[in-house]
């Protein structure tokens, strides 16, 4: 069983303070490939949740049988097997998107988000603290790069959503510009995605440091006096 308290740190973890693309900085390369869209990075970031849910309940599982010498290559093992799964049910049903997304679901074996979860929270806890450590560290990753992924099509395209028909045919992408907007080619380069990530990283610390000032300011609780 997991209590209310575990199941609230390791969400809170997962989706804001250790979040993987903008505090931790994991994960850089698909971060930048992919998300020209929202779409491709919410996909991937699915993709990804699958993968860290199912190689954390099932590293949780076996780790007391894992010899500690070689369980790097098996929790590699493991996750190489989960991914190829995964890798075969996109080709299989979101053939377009699949194509879309290339080598960077393969890839996900050597995410570092996935093996650093595996290692550090997954071989030391029970399967259902690592199946929901998994699944809120993928969260964080979901939401940052389906928002830069956003952020870089409407600066870059005028639209968002761009590429949903690839997954839900009947929905076309949402036109929030002007068709006659021109396009801002460095947020779909490389460098673009660098400078939005910044801006995130920072609007993150900004919030953060905001809430450590309103702790600072509120009156200490009183505390009764025991005789």
């Amino acid at each position: 069983m997991i209590t209310r308290d575990e199941f609230t740190t390791i969400a809170g973890n997962g989706v804001w303070k250790q979040n993987t693309s903008i505090v931790q900085i994991l994960g850089l390369c698909p971060l930048l490939a992919t998300t020209t869209n929202a779409v491709n990075g919410i996909m991937l970031s699915l993709a990804t949740i699958i993968v860290m849910a199912m190689s954390g309940v099932a590293v949780a599982a076996l780790r007391n049988f894992i010899p500690h010498e070689i369980r790097i290559p098996v929790f590699i093992l493991i996750v190489a097997a989960l991914v190829t799964v995964v890798d075969l049910l996109f080709n299989a049903n979101l053939h377009e998107l699949y194509l879309v997304l290339g080598i960077f679901i393969p890839l996900i074996v050597t995410n570092c988000i996935v093996l650093a979860r595996v290692e550090a929270f997954a071989a030391k806890n029970p399967p259902l603290q690592s199946t929901f450590d998994g699944i809120f560290m993928g969260v964080g990753m979901l939401w940052t790069l389906g928002l830069l992924g956003a952020m870089r099509e409407l600066l870059g395209n005028g639209t968002i959503f761009g590429g949903i028909d690839m997954v839900f045919p009947s929905l076309q992408p949402v036109q929030l510009l002007p068709e006659s907007y021109p396009g801002f080619l460095l947020a779909l380069l490389p460098p673009g995605a660098f400078i939005l990530l910044g801006c995130m990283i920072a609007w993150k610390n900004w919030l953060d440091a905001r809430a450590a000032q309103r702790a600072q300011r509120r009156p200490p609780t009183a505390v009764a006096a025991t005789g």
